[in-house]
């Protein structure tokens, strides 16, 4: 170690407010965060047992509405599940 290094105070920047507006400090409350937040929120992942052994059916549902966002596998793909001669690759022939 050195016996001549200096120590001294840090310069701190100081914490102005935002030009647009938005409070400063990392006020969470009104922020695109929130909003993002709320917006996230909103929605919730459903899983449902498929119908056969195994598989799984993945939904997101609008809480508000109770509307089906997005489902995976999606619906035709979960009615060939249903049909007794499906099976995994059955979608695309490969036979010239």
């Amino acid at each position: 170690m050195q016996d001549n290094a200096k120590i001294g105070p840090v310069p701190f920047p100081a914490v102005l407010p935002a030009a647009d507006g938005a409070p400063a400090g990392g006020e969470f409350r009104g922020s695109k965060a929130s909003e993002d937040a709320e917006r996230a929120a909103r929605y919730r992942l459903v899983i449902e047992e498929g119908p056969t052994a195994g598989t799984f059916i993945y939904k997101t549902l609008d809480r508000l509405t109770g509307e089906v966002v997005k489902q995976l596998p999606r619906e035709q793909v979960v009615n060939m599940m249903r049909a007794g001669d499906y099976s995994a690759g059955a979608v695309i022939d490969t036979k010239a």
